[in-house]
């Protein structure tokens, strides 16, 4: 195949079924979506292999000071194509991805007077499917809000779910629940589910542009409903003709290791805008980070203030010597003083403390082959990061910065702005409001040539293949709360839980990598809670381009053969397969590197130790290869013994099988290198 041309094949033609009922299957008749009106109002259902996994489920739009569009429809016309293209990631967990589906376009027209029309979209995939409503310019409708989105998903049945729940003060940073359905009420997608017949679902969204992003409502029974969180003045969405939607997005696989190998979000995303991206790229950074979490420096200014000249060129000195990319330096601007994440303090993006040198700090990294990170905390205020972040970026570009790391701590849920008429307005963090200011950042990161690294933003829907300058962010509970979180820290089945759930959204900046895995002077109430060859694994098991060794300087020196594995593993990878998964208990997933034939493997478990069977098929046959390992020793365990660690090498090859052999929330973590 050519991989960067497509064959696009169209065939227009109504379906010939009963009644007012369409419907589209996908290329290999695995699953089928029919869409049927009843009286005027428009329904849609999902199949797999001819058993339902959506029942019957309305769809439509309730809308502010104009009729409705929900029923009185009629079809006017219908179009069915068929997709197959392959495209090339920028960066990725893969990098030649297949976009292979058959698509049912439905032209809507009311039969009332105004005769309004609106289209809705199906694409079906071998793994799932994707929906979205398009409005099309018409002089029947303008300007309008949107109050209500009406969309459905009927399911069949009291599922096993994992969730995190929508509407909470923390956001997305929350540990995932998991219990039946009937137990749900609204949440965070993504929304992964169990059936009783063992398939595995995941919902979610793709394409979140100029909308607000939905969280799912458990409404009766079984049946969610989009909830879309609203403006300050209760309206949803903010829009006119033309326009479309975000896709609504199911993905399905009979192992849950399938959902982690769907491309299907990305895949309803627009090609890449940015033409020319050679200064896109992967790499791993160090960084003024973890001393200030753990209390052994602080963000403002002061006798233990972290982002000092002399501390970053230390900092600057350890990633030129191990061959890291950036350094991220947080605190190093004017603004960190008292409550600055509750009271909205506002900071000054262009100047630093008096105690850091900003120009000279980032001209002596590049003196040294590596990059400083920028970084822009905004404290959650808007308005104010917007009236200075073109100079803020500007500033960036001058000085050879290519990466910056933005955050949105403050307000809890809340985004604080004041209107023309000084009205204080409050809105979420996943409304359209923050939808719209995150689409200008990217989009102004990419003149001035700066990826982004974005903490306590919207969560992924794949623009990162629109924008690969949005390269990765957090959107979920990581590393920091192993040094602070009330809980001690985040328990052993958390991250056994993400590939599974957030991580499906896209990159997750988790900042793994910490070695010294108790800090007593500092936290003696918090530690990390797996193994050493565990938070090894993670650099495996939690995909990010802009990968981070978070531990300090002083104990990667300290335990330099574990380290090791750190500095050797890549952050762009050329393929990903899953061996084994459990939601909770187990994972092993391997990744080939982009760059050359190298295969690692991360493998995890829960608190519960394991033994798992990996074969080592994935490698070149007739080639042999030095495993290079990082398992937990014999005496391993994550509460009395977390350190026991054996590395040693093996000679491999595709037909044997490597017995892994994991420690309580213990791990093991490979590199496979041909001889």
């Amino acid at each position: 195949m050519n991989y960067f041309h497509f064959l696009l094949i169209a065939i227009f033609f109504i379906l010939p079924v009963r009644g007012d009922s369409l419907s589209v299957y996908s290329p290999d008749n695995v699953v089928g979506v029919q869409f049927f009106l009843v009286e005027g109002v428009p329904y849609y259902s999902v199949q797999r292999f001819g058993r339902d996994v959506v029942q019957k489920s309305r769809l439509g739009f309730e809308l502010q000071d104009i009729p409705d569009l929900k029923t009185g429809f009629t079809i006017n016309d219908v179009t069915n194509t068929h997709h197959d293209v392959t495209w090339k990631q920028v960066w990725g967990e893969k990098k030649y991805i297949r976009n292979y589906y058959n698509e049912l376009r439905i032209d809507l027209v009311e039969r009332g007077e105004l005769k309004r029309e609106m289209t809705i979209v199906f694409r079906a995939y071998d793994d799932g499917i994707g929906f979205r409503y398009e409005i099309p310019e018409q002089p029947a409708i303008g300007e309008f809000n949107i109050m209500n989105e009406l969309t459905e998903f009927a399911l069949t049945g009291d599922h096993e779910a994992w969730w995190i729940g929508a509407y909470q003060w923390n956001r997305f940073e929350y540990l995932y629940e998991n219990t039946p359905l009937s137990e749900v009420d609204t949440v965070h997608t993504h929304f992964t589910l169990r059936t009783e017949n063992d398939l595995y679902l995941s919902f979610h969204e793709a394409a979140v542009v100029d909308y607000s992003t939905m969280a799912l409502e458990r409404t009766h029974d079984y049946t969610l409903q989009v909830n879309l969180f609203p403006w300050a003045d209760g309206v949803k969405v903010r829009t006119a003709a033309p326009m479309v939607t975000p896709w609504r997005t199911i993905q399905m696989a009979d192992d849950p290791g399938g959902l982690i190998t769907s491309y299907l979000i990305l895949n309803l995303n627009e090609s890449n805008k940015i033409e020319d991206t050679t200064w896109i790229k992967p790499g791993k950074y160090v960084g003024i980070w973890w001393e200030m979490h753990i209390g052994k420096s602080t963000w403002e200014i002061g006798p233990n203030h972290g982002a000092t000249t002399e501390n970053a060129k230390r900092y600057i000195d350890f990633a030129a010597e191990h061959n890291f990319d950036h350094v991220l330096v947080e605190g190093w601007n004017k603004g960190w003083e008292g409550d600055w994440y509750a009271d909205g303090v506002v900071f000054d993006f262009t100047t630093p403390y008096p105690d850091f040198d900003l120009a000279g700090v980032a001209q002596y990294a590049l003196d040294n082959g590596v990059r400083i990170m920028g970084h822009h905390e905004t404290s959650a205020n808007i308005l104010n990061y917007e009236e200075q972040m073109e100079d803020a970026f500007a500033l960036y570009e001058e000085l050879g910065v290519r990466a910056v790391k933005t955050g949105y701590v403050g307000h809890g849920t809340e985004i604080v702005w004041y209107d023309e008429d000084d009205n204080e307005n409050h809105e979420w963090h996943h409304g359209q409001f923050m939808v719209e200011h995150h689409q200008r950042v990217v989009e102004l990161a990419a003149k001035h040539r700066i990826s982004l690294n974005v903490h306590e933003g919207v969560k992924d829907t794949g623009l990162r293949r629109t924008w690969p300058n949005l390269m990765t962010r957090e959107v979920a509970r990581g590393q920091e709360y192993n040094a602070w979180g009330g809980e001690g820290g985040n328990p052993p089945d958390h991250v056994v839980i993400l590939p599974f759930t957030r991580n499906l959204s896209g990159p997750f900046d988790y900042t793994p990598g910490i070695v010294e895995l108790h800090y007593d002077e500092y936290r003696p109430d918090n530690r990390i809670n797996s193994t050493l060859a565990g938070e090894l694994a993670l650099y495996v098991i939690i995909h990010s381009p802009l990968q981070m060794a978070a531990d300090l300087p002083e104990n990667y020196e300290a335990r330099p053969d574990v380290f090791q594995f750190i500095k050797d593993v890549p952050a762009d990878w050329y393929d990903t397969k899953v061996l084994h998964a459990s939601i909770g208990n187990y994972v092993t997933i391997i990744r080939k590197d982009h760059n050359s034939d190298d295969w690692y493997l991360g493998s995890i478990t829960d608190e519960n130790g394991r033994i798992l069977e990996a074969s080592l098929s994935f490698l070149d046959a007739g080639k042999e290869y030095v495993a290079e390992i990082y398992r937990d020793g014999k005496n391993a365990d994550w509460i009395n013994n977390p350190y026991d660690i054996v590395i040693e090498e093996k000679v491999v090859d595709s037909s044997m099988t490597m017995q892994l052999r994991l420690a309580t929330s213990g791990g093991q973590a490979i590199r496979f290198r041909p001889l």
